[in-house]
């Protein structure tokens, strides 16, 4: 009987069982969440490995790691190997030759991650000429939503401290951005282009940040980001009782219902337009003032013409019947201004 034909059970030779492959775990992070809040994958993975290497000495994440007795006796390697290292080491092919296949190794990442490693290990995969471990990017944290925002807060903190226009500024010097930013806000919204609105969104939010972080530096009432968005968010809550409390409201109506006399206790105002700034948009102070009246039940005739035109009484008078109606007034001779620009530049195009 011939090699060919030879079983196992025969006395032929066995074939040789493969070699494991090792892996590669490459561990990644985010800032975003405080250090040593890893998944419950990635701690077993890391008391797991064979070698854990972190090229970054002061990584966040390394006195976690330490603690909870990661890497063993060898410890965290501060090492930056190179991607033939790296494959070398986990399938047995390291040139010291006594640390046999099959190993996991696991690469801590920092924050911008280690591209000359990953491009390597990519050319080394393609290459289709070296036995590769297998590859893992296991992500160790996840961004919850909102997270970013801790970037703009970062951010804004680095350029109030180190740019010679923004650390100057005070929030009465950037009212008048403010109110350009909430009038391009409500362009793109009525324009309807998505891309120009999220651009104006974070135009606004920046506006928010940039108050808040002069308001922090304040020497007698200072206060930041956070309480701003811890006192939104008892009004919300304290404001919404029939989402958050025992309260019941089946239609928007019951809603604003709610919502008005929830702000009635808290302001205890003597008038109906106390909180209404008179410094916006005449049209839009007509229809909030008229609104008010509305709601509270009350008859107020409209003032007569006086000694003028009778302009100003008339527009009112249409702005307090648009409201009425549900339409807002605002808006509507907006619409009525862009269709007119339209029309002029029409014409001038026909010139």
């Amino acid at each position: 009987m011939n090699d060919a034909t030879a079983t196992p059970g025969a006395g032929a030779p066995e074939s040789p069982e493969p070699a494991a492959q090792g892996r590669i775990v490459l561990l990644t992070s985010s800032h975003r969440v405080a250090p040593g809040l890893l998944s419950w994958p990635a701690w077993q993975t890391l008391h797991a490995a064979d070698r854990v290497l972190c090229a970054d000495p002061d990584h966040p994440q390394l006195p976690y790691l330490r603690e909870a007795g990661v890497g063993g006796r060898a410890g965290i390697e501060h090492v930056s190997p190179t991607a033939e290292e790296l494959v070398g080491d986990c399938t047995g092919a390291a040139p010291e030759g006594d640390r046999g296949g099959g190993r996991t190794v696991v690469v801590v990442l920092s924050g911008e991650g280690d591209r000359r490693l990953t491009d390597g290990l990519s050319r080394l995969a393609g290459s289709g000429r070296v036995r590769m471990p297998d590859l893992e990017l296991l992500p160790a944290s996840y961004d919850l939503p909102g997270a970013r925002l801790l970037d703009l807060v970062q951010v804004m903190d680095t350029i109030r401290a180190e740019c010679p226009w923004s650390s100057r500024q005070t929030s009465e010097g950037l009212v008048k951005y403010g109110i350009e930013e909430a009038y391009e806000l409500v362009e793109a919204i009525e324009s309807g282009d998505r891309e120009a609105l999220r651009e104006e969104l974070g135009d606004v939010l920046l506006q928010v940040v940039f108050h808040a972080r002069i308001a922090q530096e304040d020497p007698e009432e200072p206060f930041s980001i956070d309480d701003v968005a811890g006192t939104i968010v008892e009004k919300l809550i304290h404001r919404h009782p029939h989402v958050f409390g025992d309260e019941t409201a089946e239609t928007p109506e019951d809603v604003k219902e709610h919502w008005r006399r929830t702000k009635a206790v808290e302001k205890r105002r003597d008038s109906v337009t106390e909180g209404i700034p008179t410094a916006q948009p005449a049209l839009a102070l007509a229809a909030k003032l008229a609104s008010r009246v509305r709601a509270a039940g009350l008859d107020v005739p409209l003032p007569a013409a006086g000694d003028g035109d009778g302009v100003g009484e008339a527009l009112l008078a249409l702005a307090v019947r648009a409201e009425a109606a549900g339409t807002d007034p605002e808006s509507a001779l907006r619409v009525a201004a862009r269709a007119y620009r339209e029309a002029i530049r029409t014409v001038e195009r026909a010139d």
